[in-house]
């Protein structure tokens, strides 16, 4: 394979053709370099005005640098490693900028490869052409929304990859490679896992062919068990993760001679996914600004930049993630497969610990960088998407539409058509209420702060002027007889952001203690619910525990730590299928003790986070609170 490196300038005029609208177009040069930046210099960027001018020269890259986790030193110069080597393990939070910024801009490597054609892309254009996914599915729909439009100030349309029989896109890519498989292939078997939507496509897929499957999902997916059982496939549950479900499908394909299909990191996958590229090029009938598109595995995305840039390469491509699954973007910015030590689960169909390799492949090659966008964002655009369409989206579905909005707002971009993916609406409906107390977070409809109040008359009445015209959506109050003074947590609502540093001004000036706490997730998943008031318990540790979603994981977490140490504080939220939170107290002695319990909070596999010290929970529940 030859490798060769294209100078800036020459994919300036690659990827930037002249139009009208360069002038707000970010730039594709690609002489942008990866740097470590000082803690000052990223709170400086963080904390700037959101709405900006699109750079015409690409922006130095806004990462926040956590002084725990260092990130390793990047070379100054383009890395050009073989895309098949092994990922590093990097923790999420290692790559953080501001939601809408579009971060992580390749350093373009093109790979030429004597099987592809001159530009190393016409034979997925080809695939993709001869992609035989509609022998199952229909073109899905591009939808105008006049209301979000307004709002955005842009032209908004939705590819409605939800509108699927499986809820889902995935069926294109499944469907697409299992149908070009052998007679003699198909007669042995196929063998597929996952958690969610690709297990549904292989499902109906197979069905179709009149091929037998085997389906391999974690034990925390309940719900899909039943689902694909009723399209015919054959069903076993093994291990909590996607991870571990993978490894064993993968193992039994070799035992059986069964034919795996993988989720994303295929070739026919990949084209199958692509014509979605296809069908929204054909379906627009004005001049397109961006396709925004969630990103799991990589898979869509990399299917969709490899027809839209072989087509209309000044048509961006900008992929979505949470800011706690950015496998992609970390990839993209160190120019290697990244896997992550860690992935939220909020947004289930992309929390995908490492990204394809040829995926990677291709999208360090295509695609225009990636935006992260906050689980209260993605809330506020499923809360969107049924006011404007009265469908609800599946977290992950509603990705893109974020994505889209966070960009628009960040760079002030005006009358520009944009589409996002809606790419899946397998939502669990024990998942709707956290959507719905998040939804006007994300929003930016309401802020929660917490104020200390002296005990002394008038007090409360005051505090009721200082917070002025805003509506009080929420009110909890405690006394604490021993500090003579009261604690005040509380939400109000917004109507613009202003409104929450003017309302913090008012209450510094007649010394009462406030902090915002709008972004806090412990706040908001935990402490909201514990103001029962403030205690003193000798010896007690806070730690903020994640459950998988299975029978029996609560006598489990007991077996581990009852009756050595005694429970003080216990606040389980379910997540459906993506599990649980849960918050507690357990009574633990010496430094003896505390590296016993630590072991056996270590033998469970549960992630878990030591909050004792967390500055908020101090303000809520212990008897020294103080504000940070």
């Amino acid at each position: 394979m030859e490798t060769i490196c294209i100078a800036p300038s020459s994919l300036s005029l690659l990827y930037q053709k002249s139009s009208k609208n360069d002038s707000v177009l970010p730039s594709k040069r690609t002489k942008q370099k990866h740097f470590r930046v000082s803690s000052t210099f990223a709170d400086r960027i963080i904390n700037a005005s959101p709405v900006k001018p699109l750079p015409t020269t690409p922006a130095i890259p806004m990462i926040n640098v956590s002084p725990e986790k260092p990130l390793p030193t990047t070379p100054a110069k383009p890395m050009i490693e073989p895309v098949h080597s092994s990922p590093i393990a990097l923790p999420s939070e290692s790559l953080r900028y501001e939601s809408g910024f579009l971060g992580a801009v390749p350093n373009r490597v093109v790979q030429r490869d004597r099987r592809d054609g001159a530009d190393g892309n016409i034979d997925y254009l080809t695939k993709i052409l001869n992609s035989r996914c509609y022998e199952i599915i229909d073109e899905s729909p591009l939808q105008y929304a006049p209301n979000l439009s307004e709002r955005f100030g842009n032209h908004l349309w939705f590819k409605r990859e939800d509108l699927h029989p499986v809820f889902s896109f995935k069926l294109r890519g499944a469907y697409n490679m299992m149908s070009q498989l052998p007679i003699e292939q198909l007669k042995k078997g196929l063998i597929c896992s996952s958690g969610g939507n690709h297990v549904q496509g292989v499902a109906l897929a197979a069905k179709k062919l009149g091929c037998e499957v085997l389906v391999v999902i974690p034990t925390t997916a309940l719900e899909i068990k039943k689902t694909v059982e009723s399209m015919g496939a054959k069903t076993v549950l093994v291990g909590e993760t996607f991870d571990e479900a993978q490894t064993y499908a993968k193992q039994r394909a070799k035992d059986e001679g069964r034919t795996f299909v993988p989720a994303f990191d295929h070739p026919d996958i990949i084209a199958g996914q692509g014509t979605v590229g296809m069908e929204i090029l054909r379906q627009i009938k004005s001049p397109l600004h961006a396709i925004f598109v969630p990103v799991g595995g990589g898979g869509l995305i990399a299917g969709i930049a490899s027809y839209v840039k072989s087509v209309k390469p000044e048509v961006k491509v900008i992929g979505v993630e949470p800011f706690d699954a950015n496998g992609m973007a970390l990839s993209l910015h160190h120019g290697q497969r990244i896997v992550l030590d860690k992935v939220g689960g909020f947004a289930d169909s992309v929390a995908i610990r490492a990204i394809g390799k040829e995926p990677f492949r291709i999208c360090r090659e295509l695609v225009d960088g990636v935006v992260l966008v906050s689980r209260d964002a993605i809330c506020a655009s499923i809360k969107d998407m049924f006011e404007e369409k009265r469908s609800i989206l599946e977290p992950s579905g509603a990705l893109a539409l974020a994505g889209a909005e966070a960009y628009c707002k960040y760079y002030g971009l005006k009358n520009e058509n944009i589409v996002a993916i809606t790419s899946g609406a397998n939502m669990n409906f024990d998942r709707l209420w956290v959507v719905t107390q998040l939804a006007t977070v994300g929003r930016q409809q309401e802020a929660i702060l917490a104020t200390y109040l002296p005990e002394k008359k008038g007090s409360l009445k005051q505090f009721c002027k200082l917070v002025g015209p805003h509506n009080i959506t929420k009110f909890r109050y405690r006394y604490n007889a021993r500090k003579q003074e009261a604690v005040v947590l509380y939400s109000v609502e917004l109507h613009k952001i202003s409104e929450v540093e003017e309302m913090l001004h008012r209450m510094k000036s007649s010394s009462f203690e406030t902090t915002h706490l709008t972004d806090n997730v412990l706040v908001k998943d935990h402490l909201q619910h514990l103001m029962g008031g403030q205690s003193s318990v000798e010896n007690e540790i806070i730690c903020h525990f994640s459950f998988p979603e299975r029978q029996g994981v609560l006598m489990e977490f007991l077996d581990a730590f009852c009756p050595r140490w005694n429970i003080s504080l216990f606040h389980y939220r379910g997540q459906g299928e993506a599990g649980a939170n849960v918050l507690v107290g357990l009574q633990v002695g010496s430094s003896s003790e505390m590296d016993d319990f630590k072991k056996s909070a270590d033998s469970l596999g549960y992630h878990y986070v030591i909050e004792t010290n967390n500055e908020i929970l101090k303000l809520l529940l212990h008897k020294s609170s103080s504000l940070p």
